[in-house]
């Protein structure tokens, strides 16, 4: 059995991959709308409960795991460390799979480590911030002393947990934008004229998280972009194609 961390849509693919080639796949998930694009995919197992270091351990001992596959956000930086905890101390062979960053040479772009310190150089660099972060991390922004009088501007997934979520943090229809990616950079750059924005705030999710078409878009109007660096992460083994992945499988479960 392999067990696949699957909240985005290359871990969706990933699982999809392992089962066409006859691998028994549990994919883990943590949202409703998550969990219903891996229904696509017919036989595959779907855990939809948030499991920390010890529920991981549980969870794997008593569905025989033998490969944790790790695709889950590239910014999910303790699921990571938990799956590798998790793995080490049962012996379970496990492989990251990191999306590529999108190359930043942008003059305007300033890199930050944590949401903290993007909400302070996104307040000076703008009144209008527009937040492209996800909507986990939005509540940094909105109680941060150097956003106070700032306008925010949040893009976030049209689902209803996640706008109830907007409108617990005290956000207005007028400064939630409820879409679907992926966006084309034309897409992005009439968005960010129509609500004036200032400066944009994101993160390097590469290109299947659209950070390329962000960057073209601000690049286009001149806008500053502050970007969120990715969590500095040993990996205890880190590949970057779905075809590295397959082999690394194919190693440790032979004759699968």
């Amino acid at each position: 059995m392999i067990f696949i961390a699957a909240g985005t849509q290359d871990g969706r693919e990933l699982a999809g991959r392992l089962l066409k080639i006859g691998h028994p796949v549990i994919a883990s998930v943590v949202s409703s709308y998550g969990e219903k694009l891996l229904k696509q995919y017919p036989g595959l197992i779907i855990n939809d409960k948030p499991l920390d270091e010890e529920g991981l351990i549980e969870y794997l001992s008593e569905n025989q795991v033998g490969l944790f596959v790790d695709a889950s956000h590239p910014y999910a930086a303790n699921l990571s460390q938990n799956a590798m905890n998790a793995c080490r101390r049962l012996n379970i062979p496990y492989v990251r799979y990191e999306r590529q960053s999108v190359p930043v040479a942008y003059k305007k772009a300033y890199a930050v480590t944590n949401y903290e310190e993007a909400a302070k150089k996104g307040g000076e660099l703008g009144r209008n911030v527009f937040l492209t972060t996800g909507s986990r991390n939005v509540r940094a922004f909105i109680t941060s002393p150097d956003l106070r009088d700032h306008e925010i501007v949040v893009r976030i997934l049209p689902t209803a947990d996640v706008l109830k979520e907007m409108e617990s943090l005290g956000l207005t229809p007028k400064n939630i934008i409820a879409l679907q990616g992926p966006f084309s950079t034309e897409l992005n750059i009439a968005l960010y004229k129509q609500y004036r924005a200032d400066v944009i705030v994101t993160k390097n999710s590469g290109e299947i998280g659209g950070t390329d078409t962000k960057l073209e878009a601000a690049m286009a109007l001149g806008l500053p972009v502050v970007m969120v660096d990715r969590p500095r992460i040993e990996y205890d083994k880190v590949v970057y194609t779905f075809d590295e992945v397959l082999r690394f499988v194919a190693e440790k479960l032979p004759g699968k």
